[in-house]
This record gives structure tokens, C-alpha cells and sequence, in this order.
């Protein structure tokens, strides 16, 4: 039930902030006016918003989510992460100069056996948007860059250059 998915969120840290769905929350909208047809084609699937601490960026999507819920409750174990030596490194050149007065830090990581369906990416995609307008600024302190390594080569080099330089 809603009653004890709430009890749920507050004994996790988090809060449960209203139970909707678009339709309703269009409905709600004192700026967003649309016709009857418009709201008829708007989901009435239930949406839960939840209040997510601000140092727990894990928890911005559904399955980062679900993972610490179910580690919370003893269902699963929590997710050990390596850094594993590479026989084949990559190297990323760091155009110091120019890039120090944007964003003066880079950090990167090559995950390897990792396989999207749509849907996970689209989830993927879902979250690094997430990170951009909150963890990283709305883009002005990071910005997040997803590549296919089977799609690319190097050299790699992380630089910043007026629009026109490029």
C-alpha cells in the first residue's frame, strides 16, 4: 500500500512526498493549461516523488533506488567495486592550460562488459541528465560524457576552446 510504502521511505531516510501521476499533476497546474483530449492522453500510471537527500546521488534513479531499498532490508548485499589493472591502458591528454579556466578538473573511467538494453539506457541517460542539473550545476561545474569505446579511438584529449576554435 501507499501507507506502507511511506512507513518504508521514512525508516529508509528518505521522504515520500505526494503519490500523482501526470495527468493529475497536469490537472494541478495553475500555469500549464491544455484541452481535455491533452489530458485524456496523459498517463494515469502512479508516480511516486520522494525527497532524496542531497549527498545520495544514488538514489536519483529507480534502480539505484530499489538496490539501497533491498540492501536496507537484508535482500541483497551491497555492491562491491574494483579498479581493476588494465594489460591495455588508455591515456587521456589534459590540455591543462586551456581547461583550467572551465572546468579545471577531469576525471574518467572505461566500464567494461556493460550491456544496454533501451530501456537501461534510456535509464542511463535518465540519471546522467539527473546529475547534470543537480550534482554538477546545471553543466557549469562537470559535465558528463558517455561514449561507446567500441565506437571510438584515440588519442583522447580532454581540452577547452572557443566555439570557433573547434
Amino acid at each position: 500500500t501507499d501507507e506502507a510504502f511511506d512507513e518504508l521511505c521514512f525508516e529508509f531516510g528518505v521522504e515520500l512526498d505526494e503519490v500523482t501521476s501526470e495527468r493529475e499533476e497536469a490537472q494541478k497546474s495553475a500555469t500549464a493549461k491544455i484541452s481535455e483530449k491533452q489530458l485524456k492522453a496523459l498517463s494515469a500510471a502512479v508516480l511516486y516523488k520522494i525527497d532524496v537527500p542531497a549527498n545520495r546521488y544514488d538514489l536519483l534513479c529507480v534502480e539505484g533506488l530499489s538496490r539501497a531499498i533491498r540492501i536496507f532490508l537484508g535482500e541483497q548485499e551491497a555492491p562491491e567495486y574494483k579498479i581493476a589493472d588494465d594489460a591495455d591502458p588508455v591515456t587521456l591528454t589534459v590540455k591543462k592550460a586551456n581547461a583550467d579556466t572551465v572546468r579545471p578538473f577531469c576525471v574518467s573511467a572505461i566500464l567494461k562488459d556493460v550491456s544496454f538494453t533501451q530501456e537501461r539506457y534510456n535509464s542511463f541517460i535518465d540519471l546522467q541528465d539527473q546529475l547534470h542539473r543537480n550534482l554538477c550545476r546545471q553543466r557549469t561545474l562537470v559535465a558528463i560524457g558517455t561514449h561507446d569505446m567500441d565506437a571510438i579511438e584515440a588519442p583522447f584529449v580532454y581540452d577547452a576552446r572557443p566555439p570557433s576554435d573547434i
